[in-house]
């Protein structure tokens, strides 16, 4: 089991690595957040994108994830996908800290492009890796369990490399604005913990349905998801050719001084694709599913789940007395 691991006494998990590859993460840093803004600008009185916003603390939403991430994967196995026009907020962000790598995208061309794109990269340099995919903008509150549990899925992948492994979080209402999954057949384990083949998903259920979908013991979709590079680029080639064929090109430009003028042109003319809709959702054949094991997760998409989560949590954010949605 090449990724699992335990907590080393600073708080770092400590990974055993095997022979096939070695275990990368991508931070997906890329969106608008445009639900958000007028949380934001109230906040930080401009129209930065939600990651780069303080929202829990005194961290931003990005840095929290990359500290959390960092309990398992250093910086230099750490790509963080983003934009370009996004520069200025990374600078900020990062000082003379130790950066991860940076994979600017020119344009916003939907999650696949920035989950290909880093599979690509990462792929062409390490054929083996196995990569965990992280959105920039979740509350995980204990975040050791979080990221002992991805070291696990992680080692299930790398014994099985077939399977793209989603994690799933245990609901505590009939959340509507969730994407849900109903889990199958078990597949393997991961230790004690079963993983489950994937029966369907839900997109954002009516109340009615996300009532049944609670009952019946489905789970919230976290989006965060180990594989093989080669295994997401499988998928893209199969499911989404036009947008995999014009990332491809780019290897061919890969350190070289056209590499950026490569990029702006691929992008330029690739369609905008959902990775969610267009692959996870049209590839079942290869989905599984392992739940989370008592760990507080909120995806902080919307103002008013923000207010609710830190109103939950009896966090006394000061900005709280004077926001309104």
């Amino acid at each position: 089991m090449a990724f699992e691991g335990a907590l080393r006494g600073g708080g770092e998990l400590e990974v055993e690595r095997g022979e096939s590859g070695s275990l990368w993460a991508v931070v997906l840093a890329g969106g608008e957040g445009v639900r958000l803004r007028s949380l934001v600008r109230h906040l930080c009185g401009d129209e930065r994108p939600k990651q780069f916003s303080p929202l829990l603390g005194t961290r931003t939403l990005l840095r929290q994830t990359l500290d959390r991430v960092g309990l398992l994967i250093p910086p230099e196995r750490t790509v963080l996908v983003t934009l370009q026009a996004h520069a200025r907020y990374l600078d900020r962000e990062f000082g003379d800290r130790p950066r991860p790598i940076i994979l600017p995208q020119p344009e916003n061309r939907g999650t696949a492009a920035g989950i290909l794109l880093a599979a690509q990269w990462i792929e062409t340099r390490d054929p083996g890796a196995t990569v965990v995919c992280f959105p920039s903008d979740h509350l995980v509150l204990e975040e050791a369990a979080f990221m002992g549990h991805v070291a696990k899925v992680a080692a299930f992948v790398e014994r099985q490399p077939k399977w793209i492994v989603l994690l799933g979080a245990q609901p505590s209402q009939p959340e509507t604005e969730y994407g849900w999954i109903e889990p199958g057949e078990r597949v393997g384990g991961t230790g004690q913990d079963p993983v489950y083949g994937i029966r369907r998903f839900r997109e954002k259920p009516s109340k009615e349905e996300a009532e049944a979908l609670m009952a019946g013991g489905a789970l919230w979709n976290t989006f965060v998801f180990a594989a093989r590079a080669t295994v997401l680029l499988e998928a893209g080639r199969e499911c989404v050719p036009a947008l995999y064929d014009r990332l491809a090109r780019l290897r061919a430009f890969a350190g070289s001084e056209h590499e950026r003028w490569a990029g702006r042109h691929a992008y330029a003319l690739a369609p905008t694709v959902n990775f969610s809709r267009s692959i996870l959702e049209a590839y079942p054949q290869m989905l599984a599913v392992s739940k989370l094991p008592g760990v507080t997760w909120c995806d902080l998409g919307s103002p008013e789940r923000v207010v609710k989560m830190l109103t939950r949590l009896g966090v006394s954010a000061p900005w709280l007395a004077t926001y309104t949605a």
